[in-house]
């Protein structure tokens, strides 16, 4: 009795990943050191391997911050972490963009490509959007607002656009501009600069830094500062990215014949859930201050992160076993996270104190128990999902391993035939 169907899992076989990377980036700067760098890398480490390892390094720089700063406190005033951590910070995401990259060189150079290596690979980079965001954020100075909410949204939205992209297209498009290449550049750069200037500099007004104050005309433009401006370029970027996204997955549905207004609906769940976090989010300060004002914020975000994270697996699953799995257009999730925002607005409608966030524990404890269930109900997803590929598929998660007609184990050799052993 496994997560898959049985039906489903026979569609493993048919599935081959197909991408599409037009950033020039990628093609003359960072395609030749990814080339490089997957020759450093013994032909007996597993390709996931090397992701989770690139995870591994986001989760030190997310506990790096929090151990410097474990209220997450960047107003004016609060707490700046020392030079070197922003860094670290701008090192550890170039060496997980790298390791994002060469996983899928190294699978094919021991022949373990497959519908595990892309569930694997977006699952992390799934997880990672949400840490690197309130990365990001703290580095900019931005902390405990409303800017870091609107770049998780961002973020978030950027990632479903592609998954729900790739769905409908059957291939992943990475356009010239793409958040995997050039948006993690220039949070690396981001994170440089506040290790050289630090976070204070992204305070200062865009029009001030670029000396166009005294410009006739251009000095009438909203003189925002540099970090709030970067936050309306994401905005941009990301209402370009849904239109271009919406635009390859009508000209595929149209080739073939189909509707063009039903992926809209697709959409729908990350609109509901989007809605649901930020409608508890924003509740009302009657009885203890608002999640956004206090310890809880970072708690709150990365329970949204794995919800997240969990249901794109979802898609991404759909995908990989052709709709023998349905595409996730419910979670079970949402009702928990609406049971908590009505529990918060009480005394708005209702007149009455909530049941359990009438005090300030009462709402930590709300808060963690959400991150702790969001946290297992997304490990259960991982671990039986990768059982149910890895034993019907007759392969290794972590090691270069494929199990042979004969029931036995066989190391993979660099062409993809297997060697017993």
């Amino acid at each position: 009795m496994g997560y898959i169907p049985r039906d489903a899992l026979e569609n493993l076989h048919k599935y081959a990943y197909k991408g599409v990377d037009k950033s020039l980036t990628s093609k003359y700067i960072l395609n030749p050191f990814w080339t490089w760098f997957v020759t450093l890398w013994p032909l007996n480490v597993a390709p996931n391997t090397i992701t989770l390892s690139g995870l591994s390094i986001i989760f030190l720089n997310f506990a790096t911050l929090l151990y410097y700063d474990p209220q997450y406190l960047t107003e004016k005033g609060g707490v700046v972490l020392p030079s070197w951590v922003y860094f670290s910070l701008a090192i550890g995401l170039f060496a997980y963009q790298s390791f994002d990259a060469i996983d899928g060189k190294q699978a094919r150079r021991t022949g373990m490509a497959g519908p595990l290596g892309e569930m694997f690979d977006h699952g992390c980079d799934a997880m990672n959007t949400t840490l690197e965001a309130v990365l990001a954020c703290h580095a900019l100075n931005l902390g405990r607002s409303w800017w870091t909410v609107s770049s998780q949204v961002a973020t978030l939205a950027n990632f479903y656009l592609t998954t729900w992209e790739e769905y409908h297209t059957g291939q992943l498009y990475l356009g010239v501009f793409s958040g995997p290449v050039e948006g993690i550049l220039m949070i690396v750069a981001i994170f440089t600069i506040s290790g050289l200037y630090g976070p204070a500099f992204w305070d200062t007004k865009i029009l001030t830094f670029l000396r166009l104050t005294n410009m006739p005309y251009i000095n009438r433009l909203p003189n925002l500062p540099l970090n709030e401006s970067f936050m309306v370029f994401g905005a941009f970027g990301l209402f370009f990215n849904i239109a271009n996204s919406y635009a390859n997955v009508r000209r595929t549905r149209k080739s073939s014949g189909s509707g063009t207004s039903r992926p809209l609906t697709f959409l729908l769940p990350f609109v509901v859930s989007a809605g649901l976090q930020l409608a508890w989010l924003a509740h009302p300060r009657v009885t203890s201050p608002a999640i956004l004002y206090s310890p809880l914020f970072v708690p709150f975000l990365c329970a949204w992160g794995l919800q997240f994270a969990r249901h794109v697996g979802r898609m991404i699953l759909a995908h990989v076993t052709q709709d023998g799995c349905p595409f996730p257009l419910f979670d079970w999730m949402w009702v928990w996270t609406a049971l908590c925002t009505l529990d918060a607005y009480l005394p708005a409608l209702l007149d009455r104190q909530p049941l359990i966030q009438s005090s300030a524990k009462g709402r930590a404890f709300l808060v963690y128990t959400t991150l702790a269930l969001s946290f297992v109900l997304y490990a259960q997803f991982c671990v039986r999902v990768i059982n149910d590929i890895t034993n019907f598929m007759g392969i290794a998660c972590f090691t270069v391993r494929k199990k042979g007609k004969d029931g036995e184990w066989h190391h993979v050799q660099a062409n993809g035939d297997a060697k017993k052993k």
